[in-house]
């Protein structure tokens, strides 16, 4: 029996990405009635769970640390589409649209995810533990990159309004690009260990036996399913998302939403595959899939904008609001506060939900 439910899923996850790639190229380019909006989303939706399994598939043959990064990667080349694809459509109203969505993964991570993942390791296994050293470093680069990318620019003078000037948004796309590079060297090679797993007793868990670890083969054959899937899931979600920026405009919400409904859609599978890690007591890679998403986010993005803002129309406006550099401050503070001891119980997990509910609020609510 169980045999026959892996081989169930294992052709479910096989096949949704293929169907995800023949809808969109049917409909690529074309105005989507009702219906097919319906039936893209639910594709969509498989999409992006089948990114999941296949991540996971080869996160468990790589192994940690290199396994959070190769989803966290993953989803960010999915947002850094989107972002880029509806910025080539939008003109001027999709302005803020970078800096919204990457605001938006960020509190997402740091706030969402690592709440969540922290609640339900606390009250699963009484304390959630992990290494601060390496989630310190985390946080830290998290902390430095969106300052750099998204506080400063509402500073500066050179330019009128919250924006950089052409060497300045180099300076921070380059600066993006090495501080990323350093902290990868550091995860994956000269300190792998502050990023693995930890027991209730510090020791680390420098293997993940809670299932087989797949062939070469399996590895291989679920990375080209995985391109598939971001493939599906990138382009479908451009074609729903004029529905998406109707919704908001009708509801009288203001424009920003969109980003955050991106954010929310791309990094759904970090969310998924956290939650996992987490009931099975890995939070450390829990908090590796967040964080790193977060630093990938900024670190990946804000380049990649940059490069495109030479052809795109319109400024690029990356500055955040006084209100949403409170909340960067307060969830800086209050990460820190959360890492430094290395344990967590429900309630750092509970403060870092409040604060992502109170950025959810101000978002809908300015």
């Amino acid at each position: 029996m169980v045999t026959r439910l892996r081989a169930l899923g294992m052709q479910w996850t096989t096949v949704v990405p293929l169907l995800a790639v023949v809808l969109l190229a049917l409909t690529w380019g074309r105005d989507l009635p009702g219906v097919v909006v319906a039936l893209v989303t639910l594709i969509l939706a498989g999409a992006v769970l089948a990114a999941v399994h296949h991540a996971e598939v080869i996160a468990h043959r790589v192994g940690e640390p290199f396994g959070s990064l190769v989803l966290a990667v993953a989803v960010t080349i999915i947002e850094v589409a989107l972002i880029v694809t509806l910025m080539a459509d939008g003109g001027d109203k999709s302005s803020t649209l970078a800096r919204d969505t990457v605001f938006a993964a960020v509190m997402i991570t740091c706030n969402g995810i690592v709440g969540l993942c922290l609640l339900v390791g606390a009250l699963r296994h009484r304390v959630a533990v992990f290494n601060p050293e390496g989630t310190g470093a985390a946080l830290a680069t998290v902390a430095t990159l969106a300052t750099l990318c998204l506080v400063l620019p509402t500073f500066t003078t050179t330019k009128q309004g919250p924006e950089f000037t052409t060497s300045q948004l180099t300076f921070a796309a380059v600066a993006s690009l090495i501080l990323y590079g350093l902290f990868v060297t550091t995860q994956t090679v000269r300190h792998r260990d502050y990023f693995l797993p930890l027991t209730k007793q510090g020791q680390v868990i420098d293997a993940d036996s809670h299932a087989e670890v797949p062939s070469s083969r399996q590895a291989l054959t679920s990375l080209g399913l995985l391109a598939l899937a971001l493939v599906g899931v990138v382009g479908l979600a451009k074609g729903v998302s004029p529905t998406i920026e109707s919704g908001v405009e009708s509801a009288g919400m203001p424009h920003a939403v969109v980003g955050v409904i991106i954010a929310l859609l791309v990094l759904l599978p970090e969310t998924i595959a956290a939650v996992r890690a987490t009931r099975r007591d890995r939070v450390q890679t829990s908090l590796n899939l967040a964080l790193g998403s977060a630093m990938a986010s900024i670190g990946l993005t804000i380049p990649a904008v940059a490069v495109a803002s030479v052809w795109l129309a319109g400024p690029l406006v990356l500055g955040l609001s006084a209100t949403h550099m409170v909340l960067l401050a307060l969830t800086v503070i209050v990460g820190t506060l959360t890492v430094v001891p290395g344990r967590a119980t429900p309630l750092q997990g509970g403060v870092h939900l409040v604060l992502f509910a109170a950025y959810l609020e101000l978002a809908v609510t300015p």
